[in-house]
């Protein structure tokens, strides 16, 4: 049977400043372990800590850009992009330009705090 979000439900961000994520399915809103479709919102110089996570995400940028890090340098992913990043691959995500970045993210298995595996170092400002 069909069940029906009402509402999205705000989990606390990782970084240096504010960010905005509103989870519509995933552990916290649905109950769901198979995947995380959540709406997020930077704002500009924000960067969270590197991550090796043991989920595969998809990412779709609606505005802005979004700096992504990886073992073999730097993706930017501008509005009208996407990107897929791989579990157990080392990634930080950032949003350096002054506007920030919209954004849809999906994990695969749902996001977890236990899974995401997060540097222990703090992030800086980009």
């Amino acid at each position: 049977m069909p069940r029906r979000i009402d509402g999205p439900v705000r989990i606390e961000a990782a970084g240096n400043k504010p960010k905005l994520i509103d989870e519509y399915v995933g552990r916290v809103v649905s109950g769901d372990e198979r995947i995380s479709i959540a709406h997020m919102r930077s704002p500009g110089g924000w960067v969270e800590p590197g991550q090796t996570p043991g989920f595969d995400e998809y990412t779709i940028v609606l505005k802005g850009m979004l700096q992504v890090e990886h073992d073999g340098g730097v993706i930017e992913v501008n509005a009208g992009q996407a990107v897929i990043t791989s579990r157990g691959e080392w990634i930080r995500y950032s949003t350096p330009g002054g506007e920030g970045a919209e954004y849809i993210a999906i994990c695969l298995p749902a996001f977890s705090p236990d899974t995401v595996h997060r540097d222990p170092e703090a992030p800086e400002e980009v």
